[in-house]
C-alpha cells in the first residue's frame, strides 16, 4: 500500500440490536418486522444497501428487537445531480445568478433540451453518505416509527419508547459505530438470558450475533426459529401423553413472545374441575396463565396442560408444582361463577337486558332480542321450523350477557347460555341454537348445526347488519369496528352451505323493517360484494361469478351447485361455440333495443323462411322441452347441458340467416327467436359473461 494512501472499508454486514425491558408480547413479532424494515429502508435511502433484501435477518425476544443487513457500504458512492436552471435566451445576469447559487463557474453549466425549450444546467456531485454518520440517525427515526399502545419514560432522561433501553448495538463486520440513540451510547456488548446466559457478550463481528446469543447467552433470538422450537417440544409432549392440543396456534405466537430459551413441561390439576364446562376451563388456562391444554382425540379436556418455561433444568418439579399451584385458583374461580350463575334462570335473566345498552341510537338489547326474536320467527317460517323453539332460543339468547362467567370471559358469551339453557331444562335444540348464535366467528370457523341454531344466527347477523347501516355505521375502506364483512359472509355461508331456501332480498327487508331509516339497497350491494369474494375464494372465476350473479342475487342457497353447473357445462366441447352466440345475441337484441325495437316475447313459426332458422326453433323447441324439468328438480348441469344440442343449428344460423333485414316483420319475428333462446338457455346464469 502506498504511504498515506487510505482505502474505502468493504461492504459488510450491518447488526442493530436495542436491547430493553421485556416487550408487549401480542406486539412483538409486528415491532419486529417494524423495526428491521426501517432500518434496511433508511440504509437504501441513503445508498448504502448494495443488491436486493436477500439474507436481511430479523430477531425479536422479549427483551431484543435486532436485524442482520447483509453487503452495506461503509461509504456510499459519489453520484452526479443535475439541476435545471433558466432558459438558454435568459439574460447574462440571471445566468451568473444561477450558477452562483448551485456552486459551479458559469462556464461549467450545461445545456440540454426539455419539453419547455433549452435550459442550462448545473452539474453537482453529491457526496456519498457515511453509515458511521447514518446508522444513528437511521434507528433514531426507526425507532420515532414503532408505535405501540402505551410508551415509557424512564430514569431521569427524556427518552421514550415502548419498554426501558439498556443497551444499543450498532456494527459493521467487526467494527462498532458510534452512536447515540435513546440517550444510549453504542457498542458491542449484547445480554443473554436473565438467568441462564451471560450477563455481558462481547460480539467479535456482526455475523457472530445469533450464534453468540445462543451459545453464550441461551437465547434463541430468531423468533420463528424460537417458534418452531416450541411448537416441536409441544407435539412431542402431547403424543408422549396420547392427547392433542386443539386450535394454540395464537397462543403458540403469544408464548413465542415470552420466551428466550424455551422448555415445555407436562402439569395436572384435580379431574373434579372438569365438572365445570371445558371452554371455560381452556379459556382461562391459555387466557391468564398461558397454559396449552391437552384434549383426547376426540376432543374432550384432560386434567392436563404444558406450559412453556423460560428455563430448561435437570429436574422441573419446582416448575411443574408452582404452575400447578398457581392454575388452581382460577379453576375455582371459574368454577365458582359456573355454580353461582346456575342459580337464576337464563328467562329470568331476559328482563335486566333493558338495562344494558346494544347502540346508544339502537336501544337496549333487550330491544335487539325483540327484534332478532321477530326475525328469527319469520325465517323458521320460511324454512318451516318449529317457531316456538326458534323464537325461545331467540329470546334467551343474550341472557349469558348479565352472568358473572361472561362478566369474567366475554369470549363465552353465548357459549355458557347454551350450557345454562341445558341446565335450566330448556330443549337441546334450543340450548345448541344459543350456543352457537355468533357462528361463523371468523373465516374458516364451524357453521352452526341444525336448522334452529342457523335460523337463529342468521338473525342475529343480519339484525346488526341492517341496525348499524340504518345509522349510517358502515364500513369504510380498511376500518371495519362492529365487524360487519365478517357479518355479512357469515349469513352467506350459512344460507350457501346448507343451500338454505332463503331469499337474500327479502331477508335484508324484513331485518329492515323494524328500523326507521332503511337502507336496503346499500346492504344488497355489500352483501353482492361479499357473494363476490366469497365465490372467489372458493375457487371460482370472476367469470363463473359475475354470470350468475348477474342474473339473480336473491337464492345464494343454489349459487354453490350453479358455479359448479356452469363449470361443467363450460368443459364440453360446445361450450366456447354457445358462450361466443350468446355474446352475439346479447348484443344484437341491446343494439335493437337501443334504437326503440320492439318484438313480439315468441317467435311466430309461419314467419320463419330460412331453413337454418326454422332448423333452431325446432331444434330450441326440444331443447326447452328437454331442460325444463331438470331445471325444476335442481339438475342445473343437466339443463345446461341440454342446450349443448344447439351448436350446430345456433352455427348455421349465424352463418346463413341476416338478422336485421329491412322486411320489419321477418326482422322481429328473427329478434323473437333470439330472445326466446337467450331466456331459455341463461334461466339462473348470464353464459355470455364466461366469453374472456
Amino acid at each position: 500500500m502506498a504511504k498515506g494512501k487510505t482505502t474505502t472499508p468493504a461492504a459488510d454486514t450491518v447488526l442493530v440490536e436495542l436491547l430493553t425491558e421485556e416487550l408487549p408480547p401480542k406486539s412483538l413479532s409486528a415491532l419486529s418486522t417494524h423495526f428491521a424494515d426501517e432500518i434496511i429502508n433508511g440504509l437504501v435511502r441513503h445508498q448504502l444497501k448494495l443488491r436486493d433484501f436477500t439474507g436481511r435477518r430479523i430477531f425479536a425476544t422479549p427483551r431484543r428487537l435486532a436485524t442482520l443487513v447483509p453487503d452495506v457500504l461503509a461509504v456510499a458512492q459519489d453520484r452526479s445531480n443535475d439541476e435545471s436552471g433558466p432558459s438558454a435566451t435568459a439574460p447574462p445576469e440571471a445566468v451568473a445568478g444561477f450558477a452562483r447559487k448551485k456552486g459551479v463557474p458559469v462556464e461549467a453549466l450545461l445545456q440540454q433540451d426539455t419539453p419547455k425549450g433549452r435550459v442550462f444546467v448545473a452539474r453537482t456531485t453529491i457526496k456519498g453518505a457515511s453509515l458511521a454518520a447514518v446508522l444513528p440517525e437511521i434507528l433514531g427515526d426507526a425507532v420515532k416509527k414503532l408505535t405501540v399502545r402505551k410508551a415509557m419514560r424512564w430514569g431521569s432522561g427524556d427518552a421514550v419508547f415502548a419498554r426501558p433501553v439498556h443497551g444499543i448495538v450498532m456494527m459493521h463486520g467487526k467494527r462498532v459505530i458510534p452512536g447515540t440513540v435513546l440517550e444510549t451510547t453504542s457498542g458491542t456488548i449484547t445480554s443473554g438470558h436473565r438467568f441462564m446466559g451471560a450477563a455481558a457478550i462481547r460480539l467479535k463481528s456482526a455475523d457472530d450475533y445469533e450464534q453468540a446469543l445462543l451459545e453464550k447467552g441461551a437465547v434463541i433470538a430468531d423468533f420463528a426459529a424460537r417458534r418452531s422450537e416450541i411448537d416441536k417440544q409441544l407435539q412431542a409432549e402431547a403424543k408422549r401423553q396420547g392427547a392433542s392440543l386443539g386450535e394454540y396456534q395464537e397462543l403458540l405466537d403469544e408464548v413465542t413472545a415470552l420466551v428466550e430459551y424455551p422448555s415445555v413441561y407436562v402439569c395436572g390439576f384435580e379431574a373434579s374441575f372438569l365438572d365445570v364446562p371445558q371452554e371455560c376451563l381452556t379459556l382461562t388456562m391459555r387466557q391468564n396463565q398461558k397454559y396449552f391444554p391437552l384434549f383426547t382425540p376426540d376432543g374432550k379436556l384432560l386434567p392436563k396442560f404444558l406450559v412453556v418455561s423460560n428455563m430448561r433444568v435437570k429436574d422441573p418439579r419446582a416448575i411443574v408444582t408452582g404452575n400447578e399451584r398457581v392454575v388452581r385458583p382460577r379453576l375455582d374461580d371459574a368454577r365458582f361463577f359456573f355454580d353461582q350463575d346456575r342459580k337464576v334462570r337464563l328467562e329470568a335473566r331476559v328482563p335486566q337486558l333493558a338495562n344494558v345498552v346494544y347502540h346508544n341510537k339502537l336501544g337496549s338489547q333487550l330491544e335487539r332480542v325483540q327484534r332478532i326474536k321477530l326475525l328469527a320467527g319469520s325465517i323458521a317460517r320460511a324454512l318451516r321450523l318449529d317457531v316456538l323453539k326458534v323464537e325461545r332460543a331467540a329470546e334467551l339468547a343474550k341472557a349469558d350477557l348479565s352472568t358473572g362467567m361472561v362478566g369474567e370471559f366475554p369470549e363465552l358469551q353465548g357459549t355458557m347460555g347454551g350450557y345454562y339453557a341445558l341446565h335450566d331444562g330448556e330443549p337441546r335444540e334450543v340450548a345448541e341454537a344459543i350456543g352457537q348464535q355468533y357462528r361463523p366467528r371468523f373465516a374458516g370457523d364451524s357453521l352452526p348445526r341444525g336448522p334452529t341454531a342457523s335460523a337463529v344466527a342468521i338473525a342475529d347477523k343480519l339484525d346488526t347488519l341492517a341496525g348499524l347501516f340504518s345509522i349510517d355505521e358502515v364500513p369504510t375502506g380498511d376500518k371495519d369496528p362492529f365487524g360487519l364483512r365478517r357479518a355479512a359472509l357469515g349469513v352467506i355461508r350459512i344460507v350457501a352451505e346448507n343451500q338454505l331456501p332463503l331469499p337474500l332480498q327479502e331477508l335484508v327487508e324484513t331485518a329492515f323493517g323494524l328500523f326507521k331509516n332503511k337502507r336496503q339497497a346499500e346492504l344488497q350491494a355489500f352483501f353482492t360484494e361479499r357473494l363476490r369474494s366469497y365465490f372467489r375464494d372458493r375457487g371460482y372465476s370472476a367469470n363463473e361469478v359475475e354470470a350468475v350473479l348477474s342474473v339473480s342475487q336473491s337464492a345464494i342457497g343454489l349459487m354453490l351447485k350453479q358455479l359448479e353447473a356452469l363449470r361443467s357445462f363450460s368443459s364440453l366441447p360446445e361450450a366456447a361455440s354457445l358462450v361466443a352466440a350468446n355474446k352475439r345475441i346479447a348484443n344484437i337484441l341491446r343494439q335493437a333495443e337501443g334504437k326503440g325495437e320492439s318484438y313480439p316475447s315468441a317467435a311466430d313459426t309461419s314467419g320463419l323462411k330460412e331453413a337454418a332458422e326454422n332448423a333452431l326453433f325446432e331444434a330450441l323447441e326440444r331443447a326447452k322441452k328437454a331442460a325444463a324439468p331438470l331445471l325444476d328438480s335442481g339438475d342445473f348441469a343437466g339443463y345446461l347441458k341440454t342446450f349443448a344440442s344447439l351448436k350446430g343449428p345456433v352455427d348455421a344460423f349465424f352463418d346463413k340467416v341476416m338478422v336485421m333485414v329491412d322486411d320489419s316483420e321477418l326482422r322481429r319475428n328473427r329478434l323473437a327467436l333470439l330472445a326466446d333462446m337467450r331466456r331459455a338457455m341463461n334461466r339462473f346464469s348470464d353464459i355470455s359473461k364466461l366469453a374472456a
